[in-house]
């Protein structure tokens, strides 16, 4: 099957145009990520995925890889998505879903988007990059950039637990601690680019991740055999897998797949603890400092992708909210009594959103509500109190 979709990149703002052969980061006028834009066709799935391959690479032909001999691929995606039937029972919700990334190499929904990263930044002719982290991001990369033989450094947080900054050393990364949360990270990231000439890997800093992301929209829809569910509940930092699946529908109702008219209505989930999208979308002033989650993944103080996240919320017609850390250790703690699935602390705020929306009303009990896992809560354990298992 040849590549049967041209793509270009386009600035989310100002809708100029790229081209994507060449190294890009951002748009350098409006400072707004790019995104990448394809010529899709009308037609069946049929034509454009890869039945017989069982990863994320199943959707090739939609991403951005011209040469698929630059694929630098650990077997991400194509994770299990099954019924909650004995937690959506136990709080009267008939049609729970859950879509377990935790599944993935490397042990998150990372691995997806810095999978296509650095398959990209190989056809490129990228030999090292650099990136800021919270925790997973950074050992996925380390994995890909290893796989790759690309140069990785990684700048993480003092706080990270310890075994995340292991798993960066073990792949062979260059690893770079600072004080401060990933804002603080961001900017030494870009002095090191600025320093060595490394590529920076930032979320939606570079325009590729998202498209690895979107996958997961994609298998969402496959699974539930081409169905979409009524609502989905994301764990939100950066927002690219948001961004990313609200992509990934349109793109399929331009081609026919799906029809716009029963799009799921897409809710951010935050910490109490460090919130902005919240607030911005409450249309409220966020508070001038935050701290750190045991949610790693959601102590971002400042989206770059702020707008797109806005923009998603908005025409899906979803909300945000925020849960405490003592909530998301209670979700942990029922999803692996009731479900058998130790989720990370990002999944488990996810769960106590639902809860939450449909006490307040915002989602029914009998609608297809689809949670997202984006982690394995094994690597998580160092972060929880013991006390607040007990």
């Amino acid at each position: 099957m040849d590549h049967i979709c041209s793509a270009t990149l386009v600035c989310s703002h100002c809708m100029s145009n790229y081209d994507i052969t060449q190294v890009n980061t951002f748009c350098p006028n409006c400072i707004k990520p790019f995104l990448v834009e394809f010529d899709l066709p009308l037609c069946e799935p049929s034509k454009v995925i890869y039945q017989d391959e069982h990863s994320m690479w199943r959707y090739a032909n939609v991403l951005p890889l011209m040469d698929q001999s630059n694929r630098v691929s650990l077997g991400e995606g194509m994770t299990p998505l099954s019924q909650m039937d004995i937690l959506g029972k136990s709080h009267g919700l008939t049609n729970l879903w859950l879509k377990d990334e935790g599944l993935n190499p490397t042990g998150s929904f990372k691995a997806r988007g810095l999978s296509m990263a650095v398959s990209k930044a190989k056809e490129l002719g990228i030999k090292k990059c650099v990136i800021p982290t919270a925790g997973n991001a950074g050992g996925a990369l380390s994995a890909y950039c290893a796989k790759a033989g690309i140069e990785a450094i990684v700048v993480m947080p003092n706080g990270t637990p310890r075994i995340f900054q292991m798993e960066c050393e073990l792949h062979g990364a260059k690893l770079t601690l600072v004080d401060g949360l990933i804002d603080a990270c961001g900017k030494k990231a870009k002095e090191i680019k600025d320093e060595t000439g490394a590529f920076n890997i930032s979320t939606l800093k570079e325009p590729y991740r998202i498209e690895g992301k979107k996958t997961m929209g994609y298998e969402i829809t496959e699974q539930m055999s081409w169905s979409l569910p009524d609502a989905i509940i994301y764990p939100t930092g950066g927002g690219t897998g948001l961004i990313g699946m609200w992509k990934a529908f349109n793109e399929m109702v331009r081609m026919g797949w799906v029809n716009s008219r029963y799009l799921p209505k897409m809710i951010v989930v935050q910490s109490e603890l460090c919130a902005p999208m919240v607030d911005l979308f409450k249309g409220k002033k966020s508070a001038r400092s935050f701290q750190m989650s045991i949610a790693n993944g959601l102590s971002v103080p400042k989206a770059f992708g702020e707008d797109l996240i806005m923009s998603v919320l908005n025409e899906s017609e979803g909300t945000a909210l925020t849960v405490s850390d003592k909530q998301m250790v209670e979700g942990m703690h029922e999803f692996a009594q009731k479900e058998g699935i130790i989720v990370s602390p990002e999944g488990a705020a996810v769960w106590e959103a639902t809860k939450q929306l449909v006490d307040l009303e915002f989602l029914h009990p009998d609608e297809k509500i689809l949670m997202i896992n984006t982690g394995s809560g094994f690597k998580y354990f160092e972060n929880i109190d013991r006390d607040l298992l007990n």
